[in-house]
């Protein structure tokens, strides 16, 4: 293809991509041609070939993982996917740490990740990973784009002890949590904290 169509693709503007043919730093087999067009020899990513990602925060919600595995399987065979992979994993959508993740988005192999919620893959910087993956021809599938609000509490616990953390380290931390969550929820009148978040 085109060295044009290459960088459209790739969001990238085509003075960039220049640039960085002429730099020899394209990532991908160029060549010129007699003509002066610059052709791209990009591989082909068989855009159909997924990885499943399934995520729960904590131990006590591990029964939930084998149901999100199974629903990610469903919509990925309802639409003829090629399912390569699938990951499991217990951890906070704020922990940057996570093996199976990070294992995923190191494959160059792996053209799309399946998730069935955002917040499943990560908290916060989804955008952010979604931009670089697209850079790569990768991409991030969202079963149901709609916004959970059934952890919200949980969500607000895992904000403000990671902020607390780094302000007071992990003991203080956990009990000014608790008590700014406690606070904001009867000032807000909402329902009490689900076990293990107060």
């Amino acid at each position: 293809m085109k060295l044009s169509v290459w960088a459209r693709q790739q969001g990238l503007c085509y003075k960039t991509a220049w640039r960085m043919w002429k730099d020899g730093k394209l990532p991908v087999p160029a060549e010129q041609l007699p003509t002066g067009t610059v052709i791209v020899h990009a591989e082909e990513r068989q855009p159909s070939s997924v990885a499943l990602y399934a995520r729960v925060s904590s131990a006590d919600q591990k029964g939930d993982l084998d149901r999100q595995l199974a629903r990610l399987t469903e919509f990925a065979l309802a639409r003829r996917l090629s399912i390569v992979e699938a990951v499991k994993e217990v951890g906070s959508g704020m922990d940057g740490q996570r093996k199976g993740l990070l294992r995923l988005l190191r494959d160059p192999k792996i053209g799309t990740i399946l998730v069935e919620h955002r917040d499943r893959l990560m908290r916060l910087g989804f955008e952010q990973v979604e931009a670089a993956l697209a850079a790569q021809g990768r991409s991030v599938l969202v079963v149901d784009s709609e916004e959970r609000t059934d952890d919200k509490v949980r969500d607000l616990e895992e904000v403000i002890l990671s902020l607390g953390e780094r302000l007071y380290g992990k003991s203080a931390a956990n009990d000014r949590m608790k008590k700014a969550l406690g606070a904001l929820i009867s000032k807000a009148n909402l329902p009490p904290a689900p076990a293990g978040c107060a």
